[in-house]
C-alpha cells in the first residue's frame, strides 16, 4: 500500500487527529526548529539550550531574580541613605565607628529587605498576568502596579491599599510608556 492509498483510506477525523498530534507532540518533528541567526547559517537549538531557555522565561526563575536584583539595590540605596543622613548625637557625646558601622548595615538591610519583596512581588505577578492574558504590553505593568501597590499598602488599611494601588499602577504605567518609547 502506498502512501497516496493511506491517505484516501483514512477518514477526515483520523487526519486532523494525526496532524494535531503531530503538531502538539514533542515528537522529532518538534526537536528540528530552526532558530535563524543575525549572520550565518541558522543553527538548530540543543536540547540543553531549549532547556536553559524554559528555565530562565519561567515566572518562579524572574521572581527569584527580581528578589536578588531588588535585595542589592536596596542594600546600595541603604547605604548610601544611611551615610548622606546619619544620626546626630547630643553635644559632647562622640559616636563610635561601630555604632555608624551598625547604623549603616541596619539602614541596608532594611532598604534591601524591602527593595527585594518589591521587586519579586511585582515581577511575579507581572509574570502571572502576563501568563494569563497571554499579551505582553503595557496592561500587564499596570495591572501589576495596582495588585502589588494594593497588597503592600493593604497592610496599613483599606485607604492605604486603595491609593498603593493607584498609585503604584499610575508609576508602573508611566515607566512602561517610557521604556517602549525612549528608544
Amino acid at each position: 500500500m502506498t502512501n497516496n492509498e493511506e491517505k484516501t483510506n483514512m477518514s477526515q477525523e483520523e487526519v486532523l487527529h494525526k496532524f494535531v498530534n503531530r503538531i502538539f507532540s514533542n515528537d522529532q518533528f518538534r526537536e528540528k526548529i530552526m532558530m535563524p541567526n543575525v549572520m550565518g547559517r541558522p543553527v538548530v537549538k540543543s536540547v540543553e539550550e531549549k532547556t536553559l531557555d524554559a528555565i530562565t522565561e519561567s515566572c518562579a526563575f524572574k521572581c527569584i531574580l527580581s528578589g536578588v536584583m531588588g535585595f542589592a539595590l536596596g542594600g546600595a540605596i541603604g547605604l548610601f541613605t544611611s551615610s548622606v543622613n546619619p544620626q546626630i548625637k547630643p553635644p559632647g557625646q562622640q559616636e563610635t565607628v561601630k555604632e555608624i558601622i551598625r547604623e549603616m548595615k541596619t539602614s541596608s538591610l532594611g532598604y534591601a529587605k524591602n527593595f527585594a519583596l518589591l521587586g519579586a512581588v511585582f515581577s511575579g505577578i507581572e509574570c502571572i498576568v502576563e501568563t494569563y492574558r497571554g499579551q505582553s504590553d503595557w496592561k500587564n505593568g499596570t495591572y501589576a502596579g495596582g495588585i502589588t501597590g494594593g497588597l503592600i499598602g493593604f497592610r496599613a488599611g483599606a485607604k492605604a491599599g486603595l491609593l498603593g494601588a493607584l498609585g503604584f499602577a499610575t508609576f508602573s504605567t508611566a515607566i512602561d510608556y517610557y521604556m517602549r518609547n525612549s528608544s
